[in-house]
């Protein structure tokens, strides 16, 4: 087993202001995106500028705050809401949804093409490959604020977390999700989108990548205090929400290949 490091969730306060790993995170995570983002639009025969860019970057981070936050509490922050109303805004105690996050970056991405006359798939393929580090940065705030644990474990990587039960080896279920949704899918989609893909491809893959991902661990993830198992001791509302962006990601890839639609990020070699 590996003992818990118990590093401070405050990395630095300054009277009453506190800097967080949390909002640490989520600023690599934005500032990782829009290096990414550049560095995609700047490749050769690219139909994105750098404006693009930095506009798309701004829509979506209001887009995955609001959306993380929105969803949390709809999803599984019920119960905190009515103990304290204004636990709504108080992100730096935690509490951000993926799925919550993703429906409102889909909503900033769909604004963004709606302003820029794009084709929505091809903003969402643009997208697919970026967010890999950030959501690996998440899962690690997650760590440092030693939430979202797994079940106890006896293999020898589990982590020896004091509980009031007393010590306790667990699975690091956040470290899982940071290195398969985080790591390994950014991987994956970098080097699926380095060469030209039908539209509506790269963001399928994108969904089935993380559902997949996402199930997998909710096998060793204990599920959120306040919602429990939704049924037959296993499914959870991480699965329930997974389930759609799995069935919505083949069809969606489905149909990119069947239509074989060139995307309109790129100009195409016979316009070169």
């Amino acid at each position: 087993m590996i003992p818990y490091p118990h590093i401070d969730p405050v990395l630095l306060a300054l009277g009453p202001m506190k800097i967080r790993w949390y909002g640490i995170a989520y600023v690599v995570g934005f500032l990782s995106a829009w290096s990414l983002a550049k560095r995609r639009a700047s490749r050769p025969g690219s139909t994105w500028t750098m404006v693009d860019v930095e506009d798309l970057i701004f829509f979506s981070v209001f887009g995955v705050v609001l959306g993380g936050r929105l969803g949390y509490l709809c999803f599984y922050g019920q119960d905190q809401l009515a103990r304290d109303p204004s636990y709504w805004y108080k992100v730096w105690e935690g509490g951000m949804s993926f799925h919550g996050g993703l429906i409102g970056v889909l909503l900033a991405m769909c604004f963004f093409a709606y302003r820029r006359t794009r084709s929505i798939g091809d903003v969402f393929d643009f997208v697919a490959p970026i967010p890999g580090i950030g959501i690996l940065c998440g899962r690690i705030a997650n760590f440092v604020n030693s939430e979202l644990w797994g079940k106890a474990t006896d293999l020898p990587w589990g982590f020896a977390v004091p509980t009031e039960r007393g010590v306790v080896v667990l699975h690091a279920s956040q470290l899982y999700e940071g290195l398969l949704e985080g790591l390994l899918m950014f991987v994956i989609m970098w080097t699926f989108t380095s060469r030209p893909q039908p539209r509506w491809v790269p963001a399928g893959l994108f969904l089935v990548l993380y559902a997949i991902f996402r199930i997998m661990v909710e096998f060793v993830r204990v599920p959120d205090s306040q919602l429990g198992y939704l049924a037959g001791g296993w499914l959870t509302m991480g699965i329930l929400l997974s389930i759609p962006m799995l069935v919505v990601g083949i069809a969606m890839m489905a149909l990119g290949y069947a239509r074989r639609t060139p995307s309109g990020n790129l100009i195409p070699e016979s316009a070169g």
